[in-house]
Order: C-alpha cells, then structure tokens, then sequence
C-alpha cells in the first residue's frame, strides 16, 4: 500500500510489531486565508532495553489525532531489537513516530527520556552538529547515526518535546513502555545496525 493510499495520512517504512490503523486526514486549507492548518498530533514514546547496554530491547510509540469531527484517530508503533541500548530505543521511537507522518504536522512528543527531550530543548543538538558532533572535551556525541535520522525525521514538522516522569502512573507512558517491553521481549527481533 503506498502512503497516499493509507487513510490521507500516516504510515510505516519499516517493519514494525503491534501495528494499529490510525486515519488522519489530509491537511485542511484554509478558504479566507490560503493559508495551510497542520494537523495537530501527539505523539507519546517509550524505550527500554533489557541487560542494557548490550541485550535485547525496543521501542514503542503512540500517535493521536483528533480530527474536525471529534473523533480520535490512533496509531501503535513498536519494534524490537537483538542488542541495543535503552538511548537508541529511546531515539528510534520518536524516529519511527515522525517518521511514520507522510506530510508536515505541528507535533507535541511526549518521552521520559531527559537525553531526547534535552537535546533539543536545551539544545545540546545545535552545539554538537556546530561542533562536528562532538561535546564537551571534544568527544564524539553516541548514537550519531541515529541524531541524524530524527533530525531529518522532524525536519518538516513542527516539534514541542515535553519530558514526562516515566514509571509515574502516567497512563499513556504506560503504555509505550508496555509496547516497548514487549517488542524487547519478542521472538522476531531486528539488528540495530549502527552507521556512524
């Protein structure tokens, strides 16, 4: 199914477990203005790793949009890996989140992950692409490979990261970690291939 075909709005590129359609509409012109209104949409996401940094482990994310009749669409993303760490599940699930959007959005991204949500909302991540990608005592940021593709991933969006307290009852990190756990736990586990 190509990504026009899937509902106006939101698909995968990659393989993925625990996949639910979520139909999101088209972006809506404005007829006064010519103006273009994107779609609002909340994204929650959640890694883990088992016997991190070297054992099995995954992502989950949720994607919500409420459409112009009230009407709540959803979509679950979640994967799991052979060896990885809890950073690169964490990264890969707001990766595979924006990724999954097929047209400009204006976007809230929920994580309990402080390395995401700082590195740009501190921007770290200016500091370390102005640096070559490297901090502090001139060492190599971790996990370039993957800074790279979320900021490619988020590059047409417009992007509000919101750290959340994890493990704190917060129902919809709840249940990306569940996602989460569950991919890790799986018995069809993909290689984290690193590229840089």
């Amino acid at each position: 199914m190509d990504a026009d075909e899937h509902h106006g709005g939101v698909c995968t590129t990659a393989p993925r477990i625990n996949i639910r359609t979520m139909a999101v509409h088209p972006v809506i012109q404005k007829k006064d203005q010519g103006v273009k209104d994107y779609m609002h949409v909340k994204i929650y996401t959640d890694g883990a790793a088992r016997g991190n940094p070297d054992g099995p482990g995954g992502y989950g994310c949720v994607l919500q949009y409420v459409d112009q009749k009230g009407e709540l669409h959803e979509k679950e993303l979640s994967a799991g890996y052979k060896k990885t760490t809890n950073n690169r599940m964490e990264l890969m699930a707001a990766i595979a989140a924006l990724e999954a959007l097929v047209r400009p959005c204006d976007v809230t991204l929920w994580s309990d992950s402080q390395y995401l949500v700082n590195a740009f909302n501190q921007h770290w991540i200016d500091l370390w692409v102005k640096k070559g990608w490297k901090r502090g005592k001139n060492e190599p940021v971790k996990n370039i490979d993957l800074w790279k593709r979320l900021l490619k991933a988020k590059e047409p969006h417009n992007v509000t990261f919101i750290w959340v307290k994890g493990h704190a009852g917060n129902e919809m990190n709840e249940r990306c970690d569940t996602l989460a756990t569950s991919a890790a736990d799986g018995d069809e586990l993909l290689d984290d291939v690193i590229t840089e």
